[in-house]
C-alpha cells in the first residue's frame, strides 16, 4: 500500500527555520509530481512548492526566496526547507504526490496521494 510519510514541523519563532520531509512508502513505478501544500484555519488549501511533471519547480509568491524544495529520487523523498518564517506561514502542511504504481490485477495506475499533514506554528 502506497503512503506518504511526513516528518518535521513544530513551533518556531518568527525568523526561524524548519525543515519538512516526505517519503513515499510502498512500491511505486514513478513519481510524476510531488510537493507541499498548506491550509490555515478558515482558508483553502494552497500550493506552497512543488516539482511538476515537467521537472520544473513552482513556488507560491509568498514563499519565494524563503522556502526551498528539494528531492532525492533514489529515496523517493521530497523536503521543504523553510527559512525566515513568518506568523502567516502558520498552517498544517501537507505532502502531495502524483504517483504511478503497478497493480497485479489492473496494471499500471496513476493516483494522487496526500500525507496526513504536519502542523507548523510560527510565533511572533
Amino acid at each position: 500500500q502506497v503512503q506518504l510519510v511526513e516528518s518535521g514541523g513544530g513551533l518556531v519563532q518568527a525568523g526561524g527555520s524548519l525543515r519538512l520531509s516526505c517519503a513515499v512508502s510502498g512500491s511505486i513505478f514513478s513519481i510524476n509530481a510531488m510537493g507541499w501544500y498548506r491550509q490555515a484555519p478558515g482558508n483553502q488549501r494552497e500550493l506552497v512548492a512543488a516539482f511538476t511533471s515537467g521537472g520544473s519547480t513552482n513556488y507560491a509568491d509568498s514563499v519565494k526566496g524563503r522556502f526551498t524544495i528539494s528531492r532525492d529520487n533514489a529515496k523517493n523523498t521530497v523536503a521543504l526547507q523553510m527559512n525566515s518564517l513568518k506568523p502567516e506561514d502558520t498552517a498544517v502542511y501537507y505532502c502531495n504526490a502524483d504517483l504511478t504504481y503497478y497493480n497485479i490485477g489492473l496494471g499500471y495506475r496513476r493516483d494522487d496521494y496526500w500525507g496526513q499533514g504536519t502542523q507548523v506554528t510560527v510565533s511572533s
